[in-house]
């Protein structure tokens, strides 16, 4: 069909256009703020293990879900989120979250109208618009389309008035987080605090069309050599409500008839799955953040393609060395080593006992090494594993939550196709081959040598000012803030004991001075207090 104004008149939505007014009413009617108050509230009860707050208990699994589907697309994308943190919830929450679908009805066709205006004029640059969408989610929705040049696009549309519903919901969020907030303990409290303050990066950013954009050309020049094929956008098409690309045609990774259909190796498909993640996590530290099954796709010749760059992560290279630290310990079994890796990423606060943490990994290695464990008992396991390191102050940081959540929708492609996958030992394989490429080490003895030769004049020249810095006594070392607690702790604990002895023994010398007989004995009370605090601190 031609593309013009002819077009507009057979699009089709499910609800009336709204205008700004009215979308505030809607917002901030009082039933919907109603249900954003149930549902956080439920989240922060959950968390906190009550069973009420003011009388008030938490919804129950699926009734959580409705809750959420009601309350449109932020909500939708923050249950996404929510549905990784198994250190949150139980099974039975992250299951219900787990199915909740990012579908929606078609945009009203005044609302397309006013979208498709803004983003391509009259639509001249068009042959063919399909009017009905191939998709549709809670911040855009999908067309076929054929350029005049005679290229299938894919055009992907965000919905109208999306970001002020977003920025709105934002507000909305902030302001229940902050009456809610006495309720959490200091390290729960930090963990929903950053995941809230991540979400809202993030989906102010999948609400412009643009940012996608520039996600997807990165994808494309950081991993040409990847084996994973990725659309070609059309710059000159695309605009904050736009973005214009290739048409990619295939199977859903987790259809598995069509996938038989085409009779390729699941196998092969998931190493070179794997071995991309493997590839943006330990060595380029470049993330995409989202690859559940509606955006792998794979073709009849059995190429992979991958799909959406709406959540897409930068892992901070210390992190990413972290987690490389972390791999080599779990592949050495060194789990010492682990706990402290673990440590270092921020996950185990300061104050979790190392030996029974040490304990807990190498039970947790044993249990998973069983060849003989089905993906529903190892699935039980790992719950179970989630619920004992509840007992511990822990909490993860946004990025490990995204690494964490792109893995879990990896393995569970993995337990739908391969009868006992196991996560853990299949995977960590993989990992553990490609930590040379991840630390930026040669292969061979001969590229060793002769990057460390090229390498040589900046290492010499580093070492002299080292050694003027140690002369001149300018050096400076810096510390994790862990790291930097850790070792303040000893001496914050002598410091606070001394002050507490000084004051006794200062009050028992100035009680020495009153000539009242009770003084003396209160004097004497003193010394002892001070006595038994000293004895007491020098057996800790």
């Amino acid at each position: 069909m031609p593309c013009g104004r002819s077009w507009q008149s057979n699009v089709r939505g499910s609800s009336k256009p709204v205008n700004s007014i009215g979308l505030l009413i809607r917002l901030y009617h009082p039933l919907r703020v109603y249900r954003v108050f149930r549902v956080l509230l439920t989240v922060f009860l959950l968390i906190r293990k009550r069973p009420s707050w003011l009388g008030i208990a938490p919804l129950a699994p699926q009734e959580l879900v409705t809750g959420i589907e009601l309350l449109g697309a932020s909500f939708i994308k923050l249950a996404q989120v929510l549905a990784t943190r198994a250190d949150f919830f139980d099974s039975s929450y992250l299951e219900a979250l787990r199915q909740l679908h990012d579908q929606l009805p078609p945009m009203p066709e005044q609302d397309f109208q006013a979208v498709f205006s803004r983003a391509f004029g009259n639509g001249n640059g068009f042959r063919n618009f399909e009017q009905e969408p191939l998709a549709c989610a809670s911040i855009g929705q999908v067309h076929r389309a054929l350029l005049q040049s005679g290229e299938q696009v894919a055009v992907k549309l965000r919905r109208n008035r999306i970001e002020r519903v977003v920025r709105e919901d934002i507000r909305l969020l902030g302001w229940f987080l902050g009456l809610l907030h006495p309720l959490f303990a200091e390290y729960t409290r930090n963990s929903i605090e950053a995941v809230l303050a991540a979400f809202r990066k993030t989906i102010l950013q999948e609400v412009d069309m643009r940012v996608e954009l520039a996600n997807l050309e990165r994808f494309r020049q950081a991993y040409p050599d990847s084996g994973i094929r990725m659309p070609v956008p059309y710059p000159q098409f695309c605009s904050h409500d736009a973005l214009v690309m290739s048409f990619e045609e295939g199977i859903r990774f987790d259809d598995r008839d069509g996938l038989l259909s085409l009779q390729v190796s699941f196998a092969a498909l998931l190493e070179k799955l794997v071995l991309f993640y493997t590839e943006q996590m330990l060595v380029k530290g470049f993330f995409h953040a989202d690859p559940h099954p509606g955006n792998l796709l794979v073709t009849t010749g059995g190429d992979l393609v991958l799909l959406d760059f709406g959540m897409v992560s930068r892992i901070p290279n210390a992190t990413r060395l972290a987690m490389i630290n972390t791999v080599k310990a779990a592949y050495e079994r060194d789990f010492e080593l682990l706990v402290q890796a673990t440590r270092k990423l921020g996950i185990i606060t300061d104050s979790a006992p190392q030996d029974e943490l040490t304990g807990l990994a190498e039970e947790i290695f044993r249990i998973f090494d069983n060849d003989q464990l089905s993906a529903s008992s190892m699935q039980e396991l790992a719950f179970g594993v989630m619920d004992a390191l509840k007992e511990y102050p822990f909490k993860l940081p946004q990025e490990i939550i995204y690494v964490m959540r792109a893995s879990s929708i990896i393995e569970g492609l993995g337990t739908s196709y391969i009868e006992n996958y196991n996560g853990i030992k299949d995977v960590l394989p993989v990992l553990r081959a490609n930590l040379t490429r991840a630390l930026g080490e040669r292969d061979s003895l001969l590229g060793v040598v002769t990057h460390e030769l090229a390498q040589l004049p900046l290492t010499l020249v580093k070492a002299r000012h080292l050694v003027d810095a140690l002369q001149q006594g300018d050096l400076t070392v810096h510390l994790a803030e862990e790291d930097r607690r850790a070792l303040l702790r000893p001496a914050q604990l002598w410091l606070q004991q001394m002050t507490w002895i000084g004051l006794l023994v200062a009050l028992a010398f100035y009680l020495r001075g009153f000539v009242h007989p009770l003084a003396g004995w209160l004097s004497l009370g003193c010394f002892g207090l001070a006595f038994v605090r000293l004895i007491w601190w020098k057996k800790l």
